[in-house]
């Protein structure tokens, strides 16, 4: 039975995002971790291979059909190459620099949904406040990027891009899901889809990019574990399920909470640099973030 659209975020999807934030600010400081014992490429692709087992075996259990009709397969294959690219530049992003930086730039996501959502979604048309609110976060972007002292060497600027270039996946991700047949399907069903391509894909390349074992210790074996359970199954399928019930603009005040928990992160793990700077282009996006969503919740009151 697929779920019920709602118009707005109620109590009950505010405490999933927040959750779900949280998951999401944390696992760039899980990936760069692993990314010690394993390649990017083959992490990215080995977790995919692992959650697909684990969200096929959970489709199994709870009996839910497969429908492949309408156009659901070209639909899934191209979300799962997107899905492929976004892990496959986030994972890289984090051998080149900061959990922060690519906390802030991966986690710009609903800045490119909002964008794209105007001209595919009727309901979600830009407004003077969205727009005002794009225009306060994406300067806060480009401060972030030309902050220098917070970059940990002179080619952090390849990971910061790879960072942003998930993000436009990630959001293409997104916007494919609610624009098209998959919109119609269960949450495991277009996550078996992502899962499954996006291994192979990642998995096929990653002989290509240099020794796929690097250092791997037990205590790297725990953590990638966690990741598949945690944030590439459970994680994952929450989303796809808040995506199928919410609308997309509103999320965006919410949004902030990720790359806050993710900077929180580098910042206990890995003493990533805090420079002030860097702090007010956090706030500025965040900033844009809740005044893009404020006209929405105006409008309902």
């Amino acid at each position: 039975m697929l779920p019920q659209r709602k118009d707005h975020i109620d109590t009950l999807g505010a405490s999933l995002l927040i959750g779900f934030s949280a998951i999401l600010g944390l696992n760039q400081a899980l990936v760069k971790l692993v990314n010690a014992g394993m390649s990017p490429m083959f992490q990215s692709g080995l977790r995919s291979a692992c959650a697909f087992v684990v969200v096929l075996l959970w489709t199994l259990i709870l009996r839910k059909p497969m429908d492949f009709r309408g156009g659901s397969v070209p639909w899934g294959v191209l979300m799962g190459v997107l899905f492929a690219l976004e892990f496959a530049f986030l994972f890289i992003a984090l051998d080149y620099t900061t959990v922060s930086r690519v906390s802030l730039f991966f986690y710009s996501m609903p800045l490119f949904t909002a964008i794209g959502a105007h001209f595919l979604i009727p309901e979600e048309r830009f407004h003077p406040a969205k727009v005002f609110g794009l225009v306060i976060a994406f300067a806060g972007l480009s401060l972030g990027l030309t902050d220098t002292s917070s970059q940990p060497s002179a080619t952090s600027w390849i990971g910061d891009a790879l960072a942003i270039a998930g993000a436009l996946c990630w959001s293409a991700i997104a916007l494919g899901i609610r624009t098209t047949v998959l919109i119609q399907r269960h949450a495991e069903q277009v996550m078996l889809f992502q899962l499954g391509v996006s291994a192979i894909l990642l998995l096929g390349a990653a002989p290509a990019f240099g020794d796929t074992i690097r250092n791997m210790t037990m205590t790297i074996a725990w953590i990638f574990a966690f990741q598949v359970i945690a944030v590439a199954s459970i994680g994952y399928l929450l989303w796809a399920r808040i995506l199928a019930i919410y609308p997309v603009g509103n999320m965006a005040s919410f949004s902030l909470l990720a790359p806050l928990f993710g900077v929180l992160s580098g910042w206990v793990i890995f003493d990533d640099p805090l420079t002030p700077r860097f702090a007010i282009a956090l706030l500025l996006v965040g900033i844009g973030l809740i005044v893009i969503n404020r006209r929405v919740a105006a409008d309902r009151a």
